[in-house]
């Protein structure tokens, strides 16, 4: 009887130990298939309200936010500080990304942060001068500079509502437009060759962060 008891004790354990191997298999292996984005803004608010509205597959992508309201250099450094400090954990990022304009910074300093991030692995979706130039391609294609206010009456024009900039419902008035957008921001973006990120405005690349993004949608 003692050695059935064993018996049946033993086969206890091993089932548990083998259950347990399948969930760290399957844990891992779930690990393996989400895509990690780390996407680091320059503004606190308008471009991580507009990123954090997409719908995005949670089972297969994670999107970490953040807006730190550094500029350009600072931006990228403490991108690649998150970057790395991730490193070797489940946390661990696939993309990151940093999201900037260029507004009145000096030159040398956004071209710097753009090498320095090339250099380091990290994705570079800039907008010369401002953000809303990608908003504003939702509409129609537009290759003149002009000022921020200009852009904001502008985008209140075709939005037929004020337009607001730290909105959070920007991404749905705009996404049935972002087809359009993509191809008039590829087409603008075409139209500087040879390409100086510092003097093409407008200019942004913004869409190819949100082609990532479309890549896990709902």
């Amino acid at each position: 009887m003692a050695q059935s008891k064993g018996r049946s004790t033993g086969s206890r354990s091993d089932a548990r130990q083998a259950q347990k191997q399948s969930f760290s298999n399957r844990s891992a292996n779930t690990r393996d298939e989400i895509e990690r984005f780390l996407i680091v803004c320059e503004g606190k608010q308008t471009e991580p309200n507009y990123f954090r509205t997409f719908r995005v597959r949670r089972e297969v992508v994670t999107v970490d936010i953040r807006g730190e309201g550094y500029n350009t250099l600072s931006l990228v450094t403490k991108a690649v500080e998150v970057r790395d400090a991730a490193r070797g954990t489940a946390d661990a990022y696939d993309q990151v990304w940093c999201v900037f304009d260029r507004d009145s910074f000096p030159a040398e300093h956004f071209n710097a942060a753009i090498q320095y991030a090339k250099s380091a692995d990290v994705h570079v979706a800039y907008s010369n001068e401002a953000f809303e130039i990608w908003y504003l391609l939702h509409f129609h294609y537009h290759d003149a500079a002009m000022s921020r206010q200009a852009y904001r009456d502008k985008l209140t024009q075709s939005l037929e509502f004020p337009y607001e900039k730290n909105s959070r419902t920007i991404y749905e008035a705009l996404v049935k437009n972002q087809k359009t957008a993509i191809e008039n921001a590829k087409k603008l973006h075409r139209r500087y060759n040879p390409h100086y990120p510092e003097k093409d405005n407008p200019c942004t690349t913004i869409y190819l962060l949100v082609e990532e993004l479309n890549k896990y949608l709902i």
